[in-house]
């Protein structure tokens, strides 16, 4: 990733830099590897990832349709191991979406899943000076939002990461996002005041009953609802 100083601001510079310093400190399998970062001479930030060769969730529901209950499982397992790590380092991810996770391996046997982008990582203890979001500003997919992210962006905390990533679930059983607004605003308002449709009604048949309820769980309103924690 490359972050040429005449194309963005100071304050999208400080960022990056977070992501960087934040996700190398991230050591489980589950997430992107960092292996180096910094400037070159003509003042560009970069950093290096190890390089992944396979397919986001996104393209891999976009090939083969809603996934399988098992291969679900499977896959959200490993996204929640890689979570659970960062949770406990005081890391907030923040932009949890089909997009920013990689399946490495095309069938279910080998499956094995990356989590991307921490490019808008929050740290739980705030550094002085308060965190980089405007009070004002969205930071993350409207899609995949949590609820009190929406009514205070800043408020980004584990069970924020837990909305986003049953949002994803229920997209990889159903290939249908949550809510499907025609506009920003009306998604927004969908998480903040609609129950979602339940899987087994948007897809109209049977899915099993436990991992139905865990994701739906993880999409309740208010964050104390939802399960404890990634783990």
């Amino acid at each position: 990733k490359l972050l040429p100083p005449d194309r963005v601001d100071a304050q999208s510079v400080r960022r990056f830099e977070r992501e960087v310093v934040a996700t190398a400190r991230l050591r489980h399998p589950n997430t992107v590897a960092i292996f180096d970062y910094g400037r070159t001479p003509e003042g560009v930030f970069y950093y290096a990832m190890e390089y992944l060769d396979g397919l986001t969730i996104d393209e891999l529901v976009e090939r083969e349709g809603p996934l399988p209950p098992a291969r679900v499982i499977w896959l959200l397992s490993q996204v929640c191991a890689s979570l659970d790590e960062a949770h406990h380092f005081g890391l907030v991810h923040r932009d949890i979406k089909p997009a920013n996770i990689m399946v490495i391996g095309h069938t279910a046997a080998y499956d094995h899943v990356k989590v991307l982008d921490f490019g808008l990582v929050k740290t739980l203890a705030a550094a002085p000076g308060g965190s980089l979001s405007q009070a004002d500003e969205l930071t993350g997919t409207p899609l995949y939002m949590a609820p009190e992210v929406i009514s205070k962006p800043d408020g980004a905390e584990p069970a924020s990461d837990l909305y986003a990533v049953a949002a994803v679930g229920y997209y990889m059983l159903t290939g249908k996002h949550v809510f499907d607004g025609r506009t920003v605003v009306e998604v927004c308002a969908d998480h903040l005041h609609t129950a979602p449709t339940p899987i087994h009604a948007r897809v109209g048949r049977p899915v099993p009953a436990e991992l139905e309820a865990v994701i739906m769980q993880g999409l309740a309103k208010a964050p104390g609802a939802r399960p404890a924690s990634a783990a």
